[in-house]
């Protein structure tokens, strides 16, 4: 196998055994980074303070997240064209933050046994926004209400163990890969300074014959 160092530096090719007997002398853990690499890449790691670290990255990395909310915003059925405007800016700016966000027609009174027009009012703003969101949730009456879920456009919502799994894969694969070509460049290197040294001992040996030759009629 390819061995790697602690701190990055490469070892060489090496016997497991080799590894083995090399990573327990430094009191580390030999752990495979790349096995589909040929030859096979590892390293020599404390694996207990490398699981500490990613556990810190991965805290770190879902403090930063932005997770998606789902904001709320209430129309009236009757609702003038300013008062329109300013509650359609307002979904705009929560799709475009990555929110989804849920609307809401209250009817009132008669208003309820003509639920029709607070869902041609929920398609009216779904083709306003289009630019900034797609409908998740078509429109539907929950009692006094009609309800609309709009998403963010061309944004997936994951959940939290799915975006640590994606992760986790992606660092994984992306470990391996970074190790592979490392592997692949430094097998290229020797084999073009095993080569190198070949054609330095060929060209070595063909003065020594041509020397021993021209002795040979010296001596003649």
């Amino acid at each position: 196998m390819r061995l790697i160092g602690p701190k990055g530096e490469q070892v060489g090719v090496i016997a497991t055994s080799v590894a083995l007997n090399l990573a327990k002398e430094a009191n580390l853990d030999l752990v495979e980074v790349a096995p589909n690499a040929k030859p096979p890449v590892a390293k020599l790691i404390d694996y207990g303070k490398y699981k500490y670290n990613e556990k810190i990255k991965a805290r770190e990395a879902r403090r930063n997240q932005n997770t998606a909310e789902v904001k709320e915003i209430r129309f009236r059925l009757k609702i003038d064209d300013h008062d329109f405007d300013v509650k359609k800016g307002h979904v705009t700016r929560f799709l475009n933050g990555g929110d989804k966000v849920k609307v809401t027609i209250m009817l009132r009174g008669r208003e309820q046994s003509r639920p029709i027009g607070g869902v041609e009012l929920l398609q009216r703003l779904a083709a306003e926004v289009e630019e900034s969101g797609t409908i998740e949730s078509q429109p539907k009456q929950e009692g006094r209400n009609i309800i609309m879920v709009l998403a963010p456009k061309g944004k997936k919502v994951h959940t939290q163990s799915e975006q640590r799994r994606r992760g986790a894969e992606s660092r994984a694969e992306r470990q391996a890969r970074q190790a592979a070509r490392l592997a692949a460049k430094q097998e290229a290197q020797a084999q073009a300074a095993a080569e190198a040294q070949a054609s330095i001992s060929k060209t070595s040996s063909k003065k020594h014959t041509n020397k021993e030759g021209s002795n040979a009629e010296d001596e003649k």
